[in-house]
């Protein structure tokens, strides 16, 4: 009597490996020095540009998209394009490479990735419509379920 070996996967070591998971638990990084810089460069930024109400959230662990989130209030088109011309400038300036904006063209809502860091900048009404702080900020967390 012959006794099979165990059964090998077809596959490259790659896709075992995809199929296998992760080998370990994987903790949320670290804030780095670097966030922390960018995050001071952003804020100090939007407050020379007298934006108002300025936010920041820590999503490490929370978001898979950014690390950090920064909102802003502006309350003129132009105050917000230029609020979002001037955080591109001096972010290419620290060496981010991509940053990507969408509705700096005069619209409620202009949205700036830079890569670990989102920053929002709304005018008040449509600050007030979305909420983001509430959807992510820290008393979301907290919230006690409600009973049924």
């Amino acid at each position: 009597m012959v006794l099979a070996g165990p059964a090998k996967a077809p596959g490259s070591p790659r896709k075992k490996a995809a199929v296998a998971g992760p080998r370990g638990k994987r903790e949320a990084p670290a804030p780095s020095a670097r966030l922390d810089q960018l995050q001071k460069l952003i804020v100090s930024s939007l407050e020379d540009d007298k934006a108002e109400d300025v936010v920041s959230l820590d999503l490490a662990g929370r978001a898979a998209f950014a690390d950090r989130m920064v909102i802003a209030t502006g309350l003129a088109d132009r105050q917000i394009s230029a609020m979002a011309t001037h955080l591109e400038k001096k972010l290419r300036e620290t060496g981010v490479k991509r940053v990507q904006i969408e509705g700096a063209g005069g619209s409620d809502w202009v949205l700036i990735d830079a890569g670990d860091i989102v920053i929002h900048l709304f005018k008040p009404d449509a600050r007030a419509l979305y909420g983001l702080e509430k959807m992510w900020g820290a008393d979301f967390d907290t919230a006690p379920a409600q009973s049924v």
